[in-house]
């Protein structure tokens, strides 16, 4: 289809990717997220990566592979957050 002079071609269909949520148990909850490894989870949850242990499907994750460790649906992750204090 040729636009007609001086009007502009009807723009192209673009493609909308769906980002599906993970459904996994996080601390004994629940929980729906959009993070697809350890690494994006903790900043999705706004946890520093340098102060919790993470474990997954009862393994700890060592922190270097926290960017590699892929979560899928069904993982159950327990979380622990170190504070400091006096």
């Amino acid at each position: 289809m040729v636009p007609a002079p001086g009007l502009l071609a009807p723009a192209p269909k673009q493609r909308h990717i769906a980002i599906m949520d993970i459904a996994i148990t996080l601390n004994g909850e629940p929980r729906a997220v959009a993070a697809s490894t350890v690494a994006e989870l903790l900043r999705e949850i706004g946890l520093d990566t340098r102060k919790v242990a993470v474990e997954r499907n009862e393994e700890i994750v060592p922190r270097s592979t926290y960017a590699d460790t892929r979560l899928v649906a069904g993982d159950q992750l327990e979380i622990v957050h170190f504070i400091g204090g006096g």
